[in-house]
């Protein structure tokens, strides 16, 4: 969790400065060409988080994979590079997506399941959040097998969990502590 919070405390700072400079779409597309490489990628995903490759290798390496991207987004490379936290961009990148959406009135509603959600289901799912909200929302759906059936659902700061495996946790606590 710690990290979550330094990736949203980099994106903030990452969006004001995207802002002054009048680059927040352009970084914008950037962080999405990031998130999508480092999630495609397991070798890129492994060489971040290897405290084997020499910094200055890291660096390099990621300014020959994204090129053309905006000064501010080369600033971030540098910057996550010297402060040793390069191990952060993709999650930084998330943030920084998830954090300008929403300046731009949009919303993501983040839907975990355990088997991919139907077409019908995702028309279900976006009309009861859109009731939640005044915000434009996406659907994105994440499979974790680990929670056997139900959904968990994340808008924002808040999560409605109706898992099965949160259910059986919540039943063995009772059980505990009777």
């Amino acid at each position: 969790m710690a990290g979550s919070r330094a990736a949203i405390r980099y994106a903030r700072a990452i969006l004001g400065l995207a802002q002054d400079q009048n680059a927040g779409e352009a970084v914008a597309k950037d962080m999405d060409g990031i998130v999508k490489t480092v999630n495609n990628s397991k070798e890129l995903r492994l060489m971040l988080n290897s405290p084997i490759i020499k910094p200055e290798t890291k660096k390099s390496a990621l300014k020959e994979i994204f090129t053309g991207m905006h000064s501010v987004s080369e600033g971030v490379i540098d910057m996550l590079i010297t402060n040793k936290r390069i191990h952060l961009l993709d999650n930084i990148a998330v943030q920084y997506g998830n954090l300008y959406k929403e300046l731009q009135g949009e919303q993501t509603a983040v839907v975990t399941t355990a088997i991919p959600l139907t077409d019908a289901l995702r028309s279900k799912v976006l009309a009861k959040v859109k009731d939640l909200t005044s915000n434009k929302v996406t659907i994105e759906n994440k499979i974790d097998e680990s929670i056997i059936g139900g959904f968990i659902l994340r808008l924002g700061d808040l999560q409605y969990n109706a898992s099965i495996a949160n259910q059986l946790n919540n039943l063995k606590r009772s059980f505990t502590q009777n």
